[in-house]
């Protein structure tokens, strides 16, 4: 039998205790299940510019190829504003024509063959990281202040989500805005016109296109004129957005969307009490679940001045974008939950009777969810129960750009003025609508507008005369504010 030198016979112990340690470690070690809710690391992605870059060199081409190559269809007189009423049985207005024969076949063949390319591409990857939420909007010129007031309602909140804002291009970037201000409140601008180019699209159709670039999975959509009452991230662990993975709101309107889309996007042509048409001064979507639906709203959107926006309104108010979301999440056949409880007009009462709207009062989607699951439709009978908290409020006529037109002479144009002319409150009408607010929501927008206004580190582009806008929007305060008046609110407590 061989002999083992003593150092050779350390050699083999060493290795024996090494690998015994090594067995050790493997068969009782137990991994730290990491939480669900934490983001996977990015340190090693593709930078986001150069993700939106590749996105946008392979979804322009498809755009493009799949271009209605027809005459603009030609509107024979605008619908107007056809209030919803959800149990009637009128036929859906029919006002747009087609000027060629062959037009209607060119449309329907453009679509579906884009539908089809946007299904099968294996190139057109979406930019966003993979289990991320966050809040995008648009902003830049006038609305920057107006933006920048509703990022401080929306940490009023409590809310913690982070926030992208596109301005439209480099003019509209305000450096120490967007570089000194903004990072502190865990928000930031990015330049739509470094990725798409300066002549692609314009100020109405950058909506779908920023929830397209930005880097969240899971997007809160806000106008810059719209805030929320609550922290937002509630509705996107809640239902109905996580069985559906899409939310919408109403307008006042009736949905006026032309019998010829139906027949383009071969859908069946619903009702005209089926729901309301859309307002999406906000909106929650899921990347993840309706990629396809944004990609069909960005060819909506796309062609929206030639084609689609007439066809979606009609020449109803608002005609733009509002119903370019949930048109494309029907014709694609992704689910969405559409609000039902109507949207609230708060303002002032006019002399003649009425109501000057400067705001809109946007329902919790949990709440209407609760009670249409259930059969409760308050918007076919208000009395089956009470109605949900407001949610949002969309200040959107005028914008409360102090530095612009809410100060003014005109009882329309300036809500902050009472009928004999002396400094007022902007939303004191309708009572019903102000107690769902749950506190006095107008007070502290004023205050954070002030704060705006006054803060000597923000400069604004589009404000000639700081100094002075402070002037008048702490005069306002004193006046409105700063001392109990016949017009506040009785029902609120505040704290």
């Amino acid at each position: 039998m061989p002999v083992l030198r003593p150092g050779r016979l350390r050699t083999i112990l060493s290795i024996a205790g090494a690998l015994i340690l090594i067995c050790t470690i493997y068969f009782n070690w137990t991994p730290t299940p990491s939480p669900a809710s934490v983001v996977p690391s990015t340190a090693f992605e593709v930078p986001l510019a150069e993700r939106q870059h590749v996105f946008w060199k392979v979804l322009r081409p498809i755009l493009e190829t799949h271009e209605p190559k027809c005459a603009i269809p030609n509107l024979l007189n605008p619908v107007g504003a056809i209030g919803y009423n959800a149990t009637t049985t009128e036929p859906r207005p029919d006002l747009v024509e087609l000027v060629g024969d062959n037009d209607l076949t060119i449309l329907e063949e453009a679509h579906a063959s884009y539908v089809q390319n946007i299904t099968d591409s294996k190139r057109l990857r979406p930019v966003h990281s993979p289990g991320t939420r966050g809040i995008v909007s648009t902003a830049g010129g006038s609305y920057l202040p107006v933006f920048l007031s509703s990022l401080r309602m929306l940490r009023r909140t409590g809310s913690t989500l982070p926030v992208e804002v596109y301005v439209k291009d480099k003019n509209e970037y305000e450096k120490k805005i967007c570089e000194d201000l903004l990072p502190e409140m865990n928000a930031r601008c990015l330049v739509l016109s470094d990725v798409v180019g300066t002549d692609a699209i314009e100020h109405y159709q950058l909506k779908v296109f920023a929830i397209l670039f930005s880097s969240f999975e899971e997007v809160v959509w806000m106008d810059a004129d719209c805030f929320p009452l609550d922290k937002p991230e509630i509705l996107l662990n809640h239902e109905p957005f996580q069985s559906t993975g899409m939310v919408v709101w109403p307008d006042f309107w009736t949905s006026t969307v032309s019998p010829l889309y139906y027949n383009i996007s071969r859908q069946p042509m619903p009702p005209m009490s089926e729901r309301q048409s859309s307002e999406t001064g906000e909106i929650l979507i899921s990347k993840k679940t309706h990629y396809r639906t944004l990609l069909l709203a960005a060819y909506y959107n796309y062609y929206g001045p030639s084609h689609y926006f007439r066809l979606l309104s009609q020449g109803a108010p608002g005609e733009g974008d509002k119903e370019t979301f949930l048109q494309a999440a029907s014709a694609v056949g992704e689910p969405f939950y559409a609000v039902s409880e109507r949207v609230q007009a708060i303002g002032h009462p006019k002399e003649e009777g009425g109501i000057a709207g400067s705001a809109m009062a946007q329902s919790d989607p949990i709440a209407d969810f609760a009670m249409t699951s259930q059969g409760k439709w308050r918007v076919k009978d208000p009395s089956v129960d009470r109605p949900p908290r407001v949610f949002f409020i969309h200040a959107n006529y005028p914008k409360f750009n102090p530095a612009e037109n809410v100060f003014g002479n005109k009882w329309e144009t300036a809500p902050t003025l009472r009928p004999d002319g002396t400094d007022g409150r902007a939303w004191i009408v309708p009572e019903d609508a102000l107690k769902r607010f749950g506190s006095d929501i107008e007070r502290a927008y004023w205050e954070e507008i002030k704060w705006v206004s006054c803060n000597p580190e923000i400069e604004f582009k589009t404000w000639a005369n700081k100094p002075e806008t402070c002037e008048n929007v702490v005069g306002y305060w004193h006046n409105v504010f700063a001392e109990p008046h016949d017009s506040d609110p009785k029902f609120f407590e505040e704290g």
